[in-house]
């Protein structure tokens, strides 16, 4: 009877602690987050990754939605010095156990426009910027800045800030020079304070 009671008692602290484990490991892999030098950016040029929240030595990785290796971590950086329309897509880093950190989008252009807008999550009450750019970087261009499909504001150096965002400012952002072309959309996210 005692040596019963006794098994019992470990195979509960032995789930116990599985549990802990699993729970640990889950924390763990949810305070990992990708951070991209940004999200949208013409075909040929260089976009740089960072695992925040990993131990590199762990095996990390940045993969896409393609299933391929982008680099694997032996910096907590990993760059692609010459990306390609096809380029294009969900990104992630990943531990060699299957362990995934948030996704991000980018989108590598062979168009004349991009937005440049914030790659992480602005907190509420934050000021925010968009830039949108053309390839050959002309100083003075009037974008049209939407959201969500409809117009918001325009300028006539190709910048727009919105002040003190609200969870309402959240949605997909674009911007349209005249003559020259309009950006792809990218996903502004506000988070609460």
């Amino acid at each position: 009877m005692e040596v019963r009671a006794l098994c019992i008692r470990l195979l509960l602290t032995a789930s116990m602690l599985l549990v802990a484990h699993v729970q640990r490991s889950y924390l763990q892999t949810s305070d990992v987050r990708i951070v991209p030098s940004r999200l949208q950016l013409f075909e040929y040029e260089s976009v740089s990754f960072s695992c925040q929240g990993l131990n590199v030595s762990a095996g990390w990785r940045v993969r896409n939605i393609k299933n391929r290796t982008s680099c694997l971590m032996s910096t907590v950086t990993c760059t692609n010095n010459y990306t390609l329309v096809s380029d294009s897509g969900e990104y992630w880093c990943e531990a060699a156990g299957g362990e995934r950190s948030n996704t991000v989008n980018i989108t590598v252009t062979g168009g004349s426009v991009i937005l440049e807008s914030p790659v992480v999550p602005v907190m509420e009450g934050e000021s925010v910027s968009l830039r949108c750019r053309t390839r050959k970087n002309v100083s003075d261009l009037t974008a049209n800045f939407y959201k969500d499909g409809l117009l918001i504001g325009n300028s006539s150096t190709g910048n727009i800030t919105i002040e003190s965002v609200s969870r309402s400012d959240d949605g997909l952002y674009k911007c349209n020079i005249p003559g020259a072309g309009e950006s792809p959309q990218s996903q502004l996210m506000v988070t609460g304070k």
